[in-house]
């Protein structure tokens, strides 16, 4: 098991909900913390079977899936397991048991997070 620190994508607002951790790409040079998340985010989706996992998920019905309906991904179960894990430690997927399933769901607010890090400025 790894001992690494997991630094969420989206960070408290001040009683205002949830704001991104980093500022979009265009806006500043990121810190070493920025990028450490930001780059944990990329390397999460930088496997095409968690790239697919996640598009399952995300485009799933109600913006969550049982993990019974996404495992046709070509690999094995432990293997989307593994997947499904890498996705949730890089703050991208949450998880809910319920009964023997998991349910996995990406928050609305993370793909906005992620959208916002790499819009581009609004033309002058």
């Amino acid at each position: 098991m790894s001992n690494a620190k997991v630094l969420p994508l989206l960070e408290p607002a001040d009683g205002q909900g949830v704001a991104p951790c980093c500022p979009p790409l265009t806006e500043r040079p990121m810190t070493a913390v920025e990028a450490e998340t930001a780059a944990r985010m990329f390397k999460a989706l930088g496997d095409p079977v968690r790239l697919r996992l996640f598009s399952a998920v995300a485009s799933h019905e109600g913006g969550e899936a049982c993990v019974c309906d996404i495992s046709d991904v070509g690999v094995s179960q432990p293997t989307v397991s593994h997947h499904l894990k890498k996705l949730k430690e890089a703050g991208l997927l949450t998880s809910e048991r319920r009964g023997t399933w998991v349910y996995y769901r990406v928050e609305p607010s993370v793909l906005a997070a992620m959208g916002k890090l790499l819009a581009m400025p609004a033309a002058a």
